[in-house]
């Protein structure tokens, strides 16, 4: 048992033995599948908080001649397949964090020299007998061993990428690094398995890559190994019955991640904090802060700005993820930056549409911080006063709700601001803070056609009045409440009716100006001939 060489089972213990653990031992399954075959070079790429370093803990307790982990390994789902007992702690395991090796090492030159040192340092203690033809020479020495052993290896590699993501600019450096992995990877028979793991998918240089025997598995396209990826919907409603939390809010906080084979993707360490804590809220920048995000979205590309825009009130947008370098300084076109977003977790991707959005409220709240202290200008103004905008709904000051949609206004106007549509833009930005209230449904299906926007308040706000809010573009917001009443938009609200505020905004183009009429829905209790009247305002439209 060493560092390096065939570790012990500790880190999976401790995670297997913690309170909240999810068994994702399925996905030692598929590595037993590609074990020995051209397929053995898997590499795993996903967002900090997604759970790469416990997988690769889990698969190194598995493959380590260094421990026995039957026992560990009990119960788990990987015990019920045929190839569990065959391949359980039979195999030379190198494991290395690259990130350590980074930390200790002022050049890349230094970083390669310590890794070779200290793997033939634990090579030699466990096979002193091998006759060596070169001492200072890792892979001779790796064939060595397994010529007189016929032990073959497995390497797993955690935050392989890191190097990308502290030498951005160095390019020599990251050659050389490639350079090394492939010579100590790349055709060697003596090899079984290679396992990486790390935020970025493997550098591109030109039109081909230096790794290009790997199997790439990302956010972008996760394929047999989505199920792995974070907790899927099944995982996460059975985390919510244990700990009695609703799960409806789970979804709306952590939710959002997309992969077709599993559907709805979670994220791992967001919701085991919200268990833990019992609350639901932000634990995104408990290990990266806005400012992150920020620095990408502040980036001077064309429709980078109207695109964040429309995600952050609940729209997709088209991208094409193709030209992305797979570093994070080469970018070309706003394309680029949205697709480093996906791999880091900021951007969730649908594959079947090729386009991309905001996951969750967990997320957008990184938005919103970031795009508060950016060079937006009055985008950060409108953010900040949105509650105040709400509040004025809330007590129906309809001159201040304009104030606030003019802020808003500003901002959108330039997104083709000529239809309702590029109108609810510009409303869903000036009510934003609604989101900490309410679940925003968009053309909801009600009565007898489609509410523009509906909103309802979340259980934890039981006394916050619902809002129906219908928009007008060239007519008049008199017009559009009275297409609320005419085809009954309240009719599917009723457990709101007494606590239900309609709202009415149109835009004229002529005078530039927007106009709002706030309404209290009032429920009517009289009888008009035998027939119970619903509404206030049933005598004034004749229904």
């Amino acid at each position: 048992m060493g560092i390096y060489l065939n570790p012990d089972n500790e880190k999976f213990f401790q995670a297997v033995n913690s309170e909240i653990y999810v068994d994702k031992t399925g996905l030692i399954g598929y590595t037993n599948k590609v074990l020995r075959t051209m397929k053995k070079y898997v590499c795993v790429s996903r967002p900090r908080r997604f759970g790469k370093s416990m997988a690769a803990d889990m698969l190194t307790a598995y493959y380590s001649r260094g421990c026995d982990s039957a026992e560990l390994f009990a119960g788990l789902q990987i015990c019920g397949e045929d190839s569990f007992e065959k391949h359980l702690n039979r195999y030379d395991v190198l494991f290395f964090n690259m990130q350590e090796f980074l930390s200790r090492s002022r050049s890349m030159d230094e970083l390669i020299e310590r890794l070779k040192r200290l793997v033939i340092r634990e090579l030699r203690r466990e096979y002193p007998d091998v006759d060596y033809f070169d001492a200072d020479d890792l892979i001779q020495s790796m064939q060595d061993v397994y010529q007189d052993t016929r032990r073959p290896f497995v390497i797993i590699i955690d935050e392989w990428d890191c190097i990308f993501r502290e030498y951005r600019e160095r390019k020599e450096a990251q050659a050389q690094y490639l350079d090394f992995l492939r010579d100590f990877l790349k055709d060697k028979s003596y090899i079984y398995l290679v396992y990486m793991t790390g935020i970025l998918p493997i550098k591109k240089y030109g039109t081909h890559s230096a790794l290009n025997m790997f199997t790439e598995y990302s956010m972008l396209d996760a394929g047999p190994l989505a199920a792995y990826v974070g907790f899927t919907e099944e995982e996460v409603e059975k985390l919510c019955q244990r700990y009695h939390m609703d799960m409806g809010e789970m979804k709306s906080w952590y939710d959002g991640y997309l992969f077709e084979e599993v559907g709805s993707v979670y994220s791992p360490r967001s919701v085991v904090s919200s268990l833990e804590s019992g609350k639901f809220n932000s634990y995104w920048n408990q290990t990266e802060t806005f400012e992150a995000l920020r620095m990408y979205i502040d980036m001077n590309f064309d429709g980078l700005k109207d695109d964040v825009l429309r995600m952050m009130v609940g729209e997709s947008v088209p991208v094409n993820t193709g030209s992305f370098a797979n570093d994070m300084v080469t970018f070309h076109s706003e394309d680029d930056v949205l697709t480093l977003l996906v791999h880091l977790g900021y951007l969730g991707y649908d594959f079947e549409r090729k386009c991309v959005f905001i996951p969750n409220n967990e997320i957008k709240g990184e938005y919103v911080n970031a795009v508060s202290v950016s060079q937006w200008g009055d985008v950060s103004k409108a953010l900040k006063n949105s509650a105040d905008t709400l509040e004025a709904i809330w007590n129906r000051r309809t001159s201040q709700v304009v104030e606030g949609i003019e802020q808003a206004h500003f901002e959108t106007s330039h997104i083709q601001y000529n239809d309702e549509n590029a109108l609810s833009y510009t409303i869903s930005l000036a009510l934003y803070a609604a989101r900490n209230f309410y679940t925003v449904y968009r053309e909801l299906p009600t009565g007898k056609g489609f509410a523009d926007m509906v909103y309802v308040p979340k259980k934890k706000f039981p006394d916050k009045p619902a809002l129906v809010v219908e928009l007008k573009w060239d007519k008049s917001a008199e017009g559009a409440i009275g297409q609320i009443k005419k085809k009954q938009y309240c009719k599917s609200l009723e457990e709101y009716q007494g606590n239900l505020l309609l709202v009415g905004i149109n835009y004229d183009r002529e005078t530039r100006e927007h106009t709002c009429i706030i309404e209290e829905f009032r429920k009517e209790s009289k009888v008009c001939g035998n027939r119970p009247m619903g509404c206030a305002w049933d005598q004034e439209s004749g229904l």
